[in-house]
C-alpha cells in the first residue's frame, strides 16, 4: 500500500520508519512518499497561506501550492484523506475500508485549514481522530497511517491479532501481567498461574467486562446488545455484571 502525504512538515514522519510501520517497509508491505507542499510554492518567498477573504482568525494554505502538490502524486486516480477536525472520526469499519485500497493521498492542513477548491476539486474525504484541535493535521495523520497499516496482511503476527485487540474485540482488555511473579509485594492473580486455559479464559472475560462498563459504558451496552453466543459459563458472568 502506497501512501502520498502532502505536508508542510515532512520531517515530523521521520517517525513512520520506527517500530511497526518501518518493519512494514521494510518488507515492503508500505511505502511513503512524502511530499513538502512549501517545494510547490511558485512566489518568491514561497509562502503558501494568506488571509481568508471575509475576514476571521489565522490564515489559509492557498490553492496553489496545493493543487500542483496533488497533481505532482496524480491524486485524480486515488482517494484523498483530509485530515481535518471537522471531518468524520475513525472507527474500525472506516480503517478496513481505508485499508482495501492500494493508495491515499493524505493532505494535512495547518493554521486555520485550507482554501475550499483544493477540497473540492479532489473531492477530498474530511477526517478526524476525535473531537479536539491540533496545530496541524500531521500528528493525526501519523495515527490514521498506524491503525491502517495494522490491519493490512502481513504486518501483525497473525490476521486474527488486529481484530482481537481491545476495542476491536468489542470489550477492553483484561489486565495484563508478566515476570515477576511478585514484585513490591504485589503478586500476579494467582488463577494466571494456575495453567488451566478455561479458567483463564474466563477471568480474563470478567475482567474485561467490568473494565468496559466501568469505563466505556457504551461500549458495554453495545456489547449487552449485540454480543455473539456464549457458553453457559460466559453467560452466567455477563448476567451477573449487568445486575452489579
Amino acid at each position: 500500500m502506497r501512501f502520498d502525504i502532502l505536508t508542510l512538515f515532512p520531517e515530523m514522519f521521520e517517525a513512520l520508519g520506527a517500530s511497526m510501520t518501518g518493519r512494514a517497509v521494510k518488507d515492503g508491505i508500505v511505502s511513503f512518499n512524502v511530499v513538502n507542499i512549501r517545494d510547490f510554492a511558485d512566489n518568491k518567498h514561497k509562502r503558501t497561506d494568506d488571509y481568508p477573504f471575509g475576514g476571521g482568525r489565522g490564515m489559509l494554505l492557498m490553492p496553489q501550492p496545493l493543487f500542483d502538490a496533488m497533481e505532482s502524486v496524480k491524486a485524480d486516480n486515488k482517494r484523498v484523506i483530509y485530515m481535518s477536525p471537522r471531518g468524520r472520526i475513525i472507527d474500525r469499519e472506516y480503517l478496513e475500508e481505508l485499508a482495501s485500497e492500494e493508495e491515499l493521498v493524505i493532505l494535512c492542513g495547518h493554521y486555520e485549514g485550507v482554501d475550499q477548491r483544493v477540497l473540492d476539486r479532489w473531492n477530498a474525504e474530511e477526517v478526524s481522530i476525535g473531537d479536539y484541535v491540533l496545530t496541524g493535521g500531521e500528528l493525526p495523520a501519523m495515527v490514521l497511517i498506524d491503525a491502517v497499516t495494522r490491519l493490512l496482511p502481513g504486518v501483525l503476527a497473525t490476521p486474527e491479532a488486529a481484530v482481537e485487540e481491545s476495542v476491536y474485540s468489542g470489550l477492553l482488555e483484561a489486565p495484563q501481567y508478566t515476570q515477576p511473579r511478585e514484585y513490591d509485594g504485589i503478586p500476579v492473580p494467582e488463577v494466571l498461574l494456575s495453567g488451566d486455559h478455561r479458567r483463564i479464559h474466563l477471568w480474563h472475560f470478567e475482567q474485561s467486562l467490568l473494565i468496559t462498563k466501568q469505563r466505556r459504558p457504551d461500549l458495554f451496552e453495545a456489547y449487552v446488545r449485540d454480543h455473539g453466543e456464549l457458553d453457559k459459563q460466559e453467560r452466567r458472568i455477563l448476567e451477573t455484571i449487568i445486575e452489579t
